[in-house]
């Protein structure tokens, strides 16, 4: 078992609405029932442990793209919706935020009973890498969210979230089961999180010494701090800027669903259709399905499938929201009986988009872009947390409105 990693998260506040809580549960169920069938639940619990891919997951439902409100969001939209089908989908996500979190022991145990796994072993995981991060790793963050994710053959991941109301951010550890040899040395797979300064890290492989001599530590500054895993760290502001976002993969991905019809790619004519803007969300989720982890640095992008219920980068588009879900749950439902002609064609949109990819050259309209998502909210139900988009002020026509956006 490894740590995978840490993220750091500006803190936000606040409640995730039931129009987007229910949504997002649906999305996020579809989109692990196509990890798990087209490749295997163990592919859920690699990308889960990934902290780069759980920040995209969570930007392409809606939520707020750079948030620590993500990891909490996401995890229980995920829990509701995956647990009720736990038996046949081979998935079990136990633990939540506060006096949930205390519950994961015993909800591993009943795992244990279910499944013939054995649930002492996944407690005593489950408690052990709470320690790690709540003691062994002195980094100002105390915990208050772990989850523990595990599949029916014993693979499984971790993902825990720490708070430092001094800095008003949070810290996200992400733990796999994959190729762990030790608790205390270099476990984890991430850490997302804001550099804070020095931190004090006994599990990390270069603190073995220290670890045997405590005490002589004591008498030194630890200076010596450990090399981190990939690291993640997300910006304070709200707003979505061309900075976050690599703007050649989005602009191929805008080219390729606005600029194109489905029926001009073979592969593409079970999407036959659906109009852009619709396309353009799928294509995102599609990525998040197919995408291999060097897609994922830049997870705002993300957002650009069904924007953010703070209206960041724009209002969440409901209809097209609604439509991403009965797509891709109509794809599911067809590749069970043996039809995977409307999974592939999802899968290809992220491919045809990764191929303009290399001969495409973006402009800078990218305010203009938003802009314009912003504008048409209103047509595809747009939402966020302080009420309904509306329809733009009527502006005199000007023909510098028509911007070549990609």
């Amino acid at each position: 078992m490894k740590r995978s990693g840490t993220a750091d998260l500006p803190l936000h506040y606040g409640h995730v609405p039931l129009w987007l809580a229910e949504r997002m549960s649906k999305l996020g169920f579809a989109i692990v029932e196509t990890i798990a069938m087209e490749f295997s639940t163990a592919e859920v619990i690699s990308k889960l442990s990934n902290p780069f891919w759980f920040q995209s997951f969570g930007a392409v439902m809606g939520m707020d793209w750079h948030s620590s409100g993500i990891t909490t969001s996401v995890l229980g939209a995920l829990k509701k919706a995956v647990n009720p089908h736990s038996k046949e989908l081979g998935i079990y996500i136990c633990g939540g935020k506060g006096k949930h979190s205390m519950l994961t022991p015993q909800e591993l145990l009943f795992v244990g009973e279910k499944t013939g796994l054995d649930g002492i072993n996944l407690a005593s995981c489950s408690r052990l890498t709470a320690k790690v991060d709540n003691t062994a790793i002195q980094d100002g963050f105390q915990l208050y969210q772990h989850n523990f994710i595990v599949d029916n053959k014993g693979q499984w991941a971790v993902i825990q979230q720490g708070m430092n109301p001094n800095s008003k951010t949070a810290r996200r550890y992400h733990w796999h089961s994959q190729d762990l040899k030790s608790f205390i040395n270099e476990p984890h797979t991430f850490i997302y999180g804001e550099n804070q300064g020095n931190i004090l890290n006994l599990t990390a492989d270069a603190a073995t010494k220290s670890r045997e001599g405590i005490l002589e530590l004591v008498k030194e500054s630890p200076t010596k701090i450990i090399k981190e895993m990939q690291h993640l760290s997300m910006p304070a502001h709200h707003d979505v800027r061309m900075e976050d976002v690599n703007m050649k993969r989005l602009g191929a991905m805008l080219w390729t669903t606005h600029e194109n019809k489905p029926e001009d790619f073979e592969e593409l004519l079970l999407l036959k259709g659906m109009g852009p803007r619709a396309l353009q969300s799928l294509a995102l989720v599609s990525e998040i399905i197919y995408g291999t982890p060097t897609r994922f640095e830049d997870p705002a992008r993300f957002s650009f499938a069904h924007g953010g219920k703070d209206g960041h980068p724009f209002p969440v588009p409901v209809k097209i929201y609604d439509e991403t879900i009965d797509t891709l749950q109509r794809a599911i439902n067809r590749a069970k009986i043996g039809n995977s002609d409307k999974i592939n064609a999802i899968h290809k949109l992220s491919e045809i988009s990764r191929k303009a990819e290399e001969s495409f050259t973006p402009n800078s309209n990218f305010d203009a872009l938003i802009q314009r998502e912003r504008e048409e909210s209103y047509k595809y139900g747009g939402k966020t947390v302080f009420g309904d988009a509306k329809p733009p002020k009527k502006k005199p026509n000007n023909p510098n409105n028509q911007l070549e956006l990609f």
